[in-house]
């Protein structure tokens, strides 16, 4: 007995083993847990079902699942949604992959001209939200039949835009597509860049033609690279919310995310609960899919130590055509989007783009009283604005906090105790979110907490449910910082500290925080960076009262205040690419060589 005592003495007095029993309990509670929650709330009757289901609130019934799956309304509320979101995620991987891929490969394996500028115009849509394009394709392809007036297409040219173009599936395609193709041009551009040039010169010795270099050599060294990226388009193209409900709903085309919010905000909740749980489900096979594939090879090694002087393809005459298009392409992507924003936030008449119609009564104006959208105060001035602004700050900063904090924290424990069950299991618990498409993760939240658990008053309606939801969504990629941080500072570092006497805050503080304070800060910032430009984490768990910026362009884009909502937009981009800035500065990432966050 006195020796197991001694066992656990032994074990608790070092701090990183403490740390990893509280990450433990707390992931387990805010992780776990929720995820039985979701699921008993899919089995229960919710208080706006009550008169329809006829039972009381709270009692057990399969009424959810009889109606999502084996009822009239099956193809309504589960069916075509899900068919819609599948339809879309394959084709957006399609976009990401040819336009990203190609691009990776005309900077990387040829003499294209312009590089350094086109890479970091080519970015700039990964940098910006992900609802960015989506609101300059309907600022400039919207239609006078389902957009009340016509976009800046039509205003310039003459030409109406049909509703397949303007709404539904194709544009919800390209945008989605085109803001994720800069995501596989990091991921394949950093294999083509440190890919061994060794391969190709003994193709060309072998007096192999180009072509079959490229589908022999190059495709398959690239794989690893180009499933991961249509795993991740994949999932995060499921998830995505903003983007069709911009451009889907004006024509009722409705994914699982927009079917979700629509059943959860409704008289339907128990409905919602089941599609965050098919999401989930979803989620997770594809996962697991990534796995099986990229594990049925062996090696997919490019660096060898080798030559790793790459021979450029020369475009010869193509090369300056090839250039312009691609330059026209990326500044279509990156700098035209903002044009749009600035012109739809100066018009007074919504469709006249003459400079006689323009106004900066959206951005400075005094509010004149009245209940229409024109009578409001410009943002620069409007109260609401500079509120939200306020909760964005904070919540951001509460997130990157909690996140940043527990991340390195989680990390240091991580690699200390590496090898052992209980960090492997806090480990996987700290990656789990990121797996949870982020309307899923909310809905989840929502269930927990929309009540009381123990001493837990419920949280909805509260800042403080959206810190907390941040703070955990945000934690992976914070972890996966402090873990990969950790494995490179040698423990001996640390041990030398132990022997001198050193206690262990005094240790962190003047030994491990300044040694890694590059990794910690972009611990920090970028889950700030990300909070900032979030839609689908929060808009099921704000409220009138505690809205962010996000939140409330949302809110004037379904009222149909056009001219705020861009402004708000141009606003959040700012604050994004200043913070993006100051990550690049403090940390010296550079996403465009594959160094960053999402």
């Amino acid at each position: 007995m006195n020796r197991k005592w001694n066992n656990v003495k032994t074990f608790l007095s070092k701090p990183y083993n403490i740390l990893l029993i509280l990450l433990l309990l707390s992931l387990t509670y805010l992780v776990v847990l929720p995820l039985f929650s979701i699921v008993k709330d899919a089995f229960v009757v919710h208080p706006s079902e009550k008169s329809r289901i006829g039972q009381a609130v709270g009692s057990f019934t399969l009424y959810h699942w009889i109606r999502a799956f084996f009822s009239n309304y099956s193809k309504i509320l589960i069916w075509t949604p899900l068919w819609h979101s599948l339809y879309t995620s394959v084709f957006t991987c399609l976009v990401a992959i040819l336009i990203g891929g190609g691009f990776a490969w005309l900077v990387t394996r040829t003499d294209m001209m312009w590089k350094g500028t086109l890479t970091k115009l080519f970015i700039f849509p990964y940098i910006m939200p992900s609802w960015t394009l989506a609101l300059a394709w309907r600022n400039f392809f919207k239609n006078a039949v389902v957009g009340g007036a016509p976009g800046i297409f039509t205003a310039l040219t003459g030409i109406a835009i049909p509703n397949w173009f303007a709404y539904g599936p194709f544009p919800i395609i390209l945008t989605t597509g085109l803001h994720y193709a800069p995501f596989a041009y990091i991921l394949i551009g950093g294999v083509l860049r440190n890919m061994d040039a060794n391969l190709e010169e003994a193709a060309i010795i072998l007096n192999t033609t180009k072509a079959r270099m490229f589908t022999r050599i190059t495709i398959p060294m690239v794989m690893p690279a180009v499933m991961s990226t249509i795993i991740l388009v994949f999932s995060s193209s499921m998830s995505s919310f903003a983007v069709p409900q911009f451009l889907g709903l004006p024509v009722r085309y409705y994914v699982l995310t927009t079917e979700m919010y629509s059943t959860i905000q409704g008289t339907n909740p128990g409905v919602g609960y089941i599609i965050a749980i098919l999401m989930i489900v979803l989620s997770i096979i594809i996962m697991l899919m990534n796995q099986y594939i990229i594990g049925t090879r062996k090696s997919y090694a490019t660096v060898t130590g080798k030559s790793a002087n790459i021979s450029l393809f020369r475009l010869g005459r193509i090369r300056t055509p090839i250039s312009l298009f691609v330059g026209l392409v990326v500044m279509c992507m990156s700098l035209v989007p903002l044009i749009s924003f600035v012109l739809q936030s100066l018009i007074l008449t919504d469709g006249n783009y003459h400079f006689s119609n323009m106004t900066l009564d959206f951005w400075i104006g005094i509010s004149k009283g009245g209940n229409d959208y024109q009578d409001k105060a410009g943002i620069l001035l409007n109260a609401d604005v500079w509120n939200t602004l306020f909760n964005s700050l904070k919540l951001s900063f509460a997130c990157a906090v909690g996140a940043g904090t527990v991340g390195f924290l989680a990390g240091y424990s991580i690699v200390r105790r590496r090898g052992s069950l209980l960090s492997r299991v806090v480990e996987n618990l700290t990656f789990i979110p990121y797996l949870i498409p982020s309307m899923a993760f909310a809905a989840i939240y929502l269930s927990m907490f929309s009540q009381q658990r123990g001493i837990i008053p419920p949280l909805y309606g509260t800042f403080t449910i959206l810190a907390l939801i941040g703070t955990v969504k945000y934690l992976p990629m914070a972890s996966r910082s402090g873990v990969n941080s950790m494995l490179q500072l040698s423990p001996e570092i640390e041990e030398a500290g132990i022997i001198l006497g050193v206690p262990w805050i005094k240790r962190m503080t003047r030994i491990i925080v300044p040694i890694e304070k590059s990794t910690i800060v972009s611990g920090y910032l970028l889950p700030f960076v990300s909070c900032m430009r979030e839609l689908s984490l929060f808009v099921i768990l704000v409220t009138a009262n505690n809205r962010v910026l996000t939140t409330l362009l949302f809110f004037y884009d379904e009222k149909g205040w056009a001219q705020y909502g861009n402004a708000i937009n141009l606003l959040i981009i700012f604050i994004v690419l200043v913070m993006n800035f100051v990550v690049e500065r403090l940390t010296g990432a550079s996403i465009e060589k594959g160094v960053g966050g999402k």
